[in-house]
């Protein structure tokens, strides 16, 4: 069944900011007057991993400001303790809203996340929010009828299909292509958990059509309709088997191969993502060897053409192998410009923004004077450290030689004094990788943006809170 769903609803404007290009202003219910706020979006739809964007302190009058930054629509988590609720938001927009006090009824006895209804600023029947409001309303009238205690297979597709029409006629009008999509996939959905065909949830709502990456809807179908896929395919193949290939060979050319047979499947990007989901599954079956799993990974990582494949492949690495936001950072110790050896633990104490890159790549280097630039605006507030990960330490000599303007601390990874250099440490595959750490060691972003991916909108949110006497809903 369509779960359900619970919003965050508001009043929106239109806004651009400097530095942070979405500003959420609420006012929470006394009941959580001192208590810390927090802003979460999800790294990507493979893994579900959360991303503190923000935090602020709610003030005794209930009022609370939080910032971020984002090039798309995404659905975003706003907690306090194990309360959450749930908003849509966009780029180049102020949101209002107000979050009610917890129910009675509400289970304490543990610490599973409660979600709340938040309550409603304006009523504009445009907006995202408003219009998912909308659709949940039409789901429910259809779906929730009086009466109607059983729903057969045959009844649910039926009502699947009437939701379509219904909503392409109710909708025919609204131009937000998200919303377009948001109903689309939400009925795909329907039709995927009570098993409608692989033929035809895949030909219908996947095949020549464009992976939608950074939507919610669309990623909650995909990974309903291909979980389990690379299991389900080898019980019915002959020949090698997808243990021999994952646990004895650990070769991701060999499963590329064995998903090409696939008809459906002759797709590069759709193949290769739905590795990667499988994958991600795998690591944690009894029947598939971990370290196999994360090699696969590592090497799809390292030799995928697709960037957001290796952001999601980068994201299961960190996980992994432990470094996932929160978690200590490794403290590494490696070669400096002097030709000394420098230790991470002695900087400890301040927030450190850890960046490995290459001479030798173009785009990698580029960063290096982003960096530059970054730490003339926020030196005073955290310090910089880039490691080079060039084989040649020549050509770290010479970059370093040939850039005197980069005055921050820039080391080189490897060194015969040193037992585990910094990029094994960090379990960095490719060549160039981005860490915050806080001031207290852990991470706090892993991996991190880098420079020109945003970085300074997350720093922005650390270092320069916004101050207040704020009115909800109000620019």
């Amino acid at each position: 069944m369509f779960p359900k769903i619970l919003f965050l609803f508001l009043i929106c404007t239109r806004s651009i900011f400097y530095s942070q290009n979405i500003k959420i202003k609420g006012k929470a219910h006394l009941s959580y007057k001192g208590k810390s706020i927090e802003l979460l979006s999800i790294q990507d739809h493979i893994t579900g991993l959360r991303q503190k964007e923000a935090s602020d302190t709610i003030q005794t009058d209930g009022y609370f400001e939080l910032n971020m930054q984002s090039n798309y629509t995404q659905p975003v988590i706003l907690r306090i303790n194990n309360v959450i609720g749930k908003l849509y938001v966009s780029p180049d927009f102020v949101y209002g809203i107000t979050i009610p006090e917890l129910e009675q009824a509400a289970d304490y006895r543990n610490d599973a996340e409660l979600e709340v209804n938040i309550g409603v600023i304006g009523k504009d029947s445009t907006e995202l929010n408003a219009l998912i409001f909308d659709y949940q309303r039409v789901y429910n009238s259809l779906f929730l009828s009086v009466g109607e205690k059983y729903l057969s297979r045959p009844l649910i597709f039926r009502k699947a299909d009437s939701l379509q029409l219904i909503c392409d006629k109710r909708y025919a009008k609204i131009k937000n292509p998200y919303f377009k999509s948001y109903y689309q996939y939400s009925i795909a959905s329907i039709n995927a958990s009570v098993s409608r065909g692989e033929n035809y949830l895949i030909g219908n709502y996947i095949q020549n059509k464009a992976i939608q990456y950074h939507h919610a809807e669309y990623m909650n179908f995909f990974n309903s309709c291909f979980s389990g896929y690379l299991k389900t395919v080898a019980s019915s193949r002959k020949g090698e088997t997808l243990f021999n290939i994952i646990n004895v060979k650990g070769d991701h050319h060999l499963l590329n191969e064995f998903m090409l047979a696939e008809k459906t499947m002759k797709n590069d990007s759709l193949r290769e993502l739905v590795i990667i989901k499988n994958l991600w599954e795998l690591y944690y079956s009894a029947e598939f060897d971990p370290n196999a799993v994360r090699k696969i990974v590592s090497d799809i990582n390292v030799e995928t053409k697709i960037e957001k494949h290796r952001e999601i492949t980068a994201h299961m690495l960190g996980y992994f192998n432990k470094m996932q936001n929160g978690s200590p950072a490794p403290m590494i110790k490696a070669r400096n410009k002097t030709g000394g050896i420098s230790d991470l633990a002695e900087l400890k104490g301040k927030w450190i923004y850890l960046n490995f890159f290459s001479t030798k790549k173009t785009e990698s280097a580029r960063e290096m004077y982003k960096i530059a630039s970054l730490k003339k605006k926020m030196g005073d507030r955290l310090l910089f450290v880039s490691i080079c990960t060039d084989d040649s330490l020549s050509t770290y000599t010479g970059f370093i030689k040939a850039n005197p303007k980069l005055d921050w601390n820039i080391w080189y990874n490897s060194d015969k004094r040193i037992q585990k250099n910094a990029k094994e440490s960090y379990f960095v595959t490719g060549s160039e990788a981005y860490f915050l750490i806080d001031n207290n060691g852990y991470l706090a972003q892993s991996p991190a943006l880098s420079p020109s991916g945003g970085i300074e909108y997350k720093l922005n949110s650390i270092f320069k809170p916004v101050r207040k006497n704020i009115k909800t809903g109000i620019r």
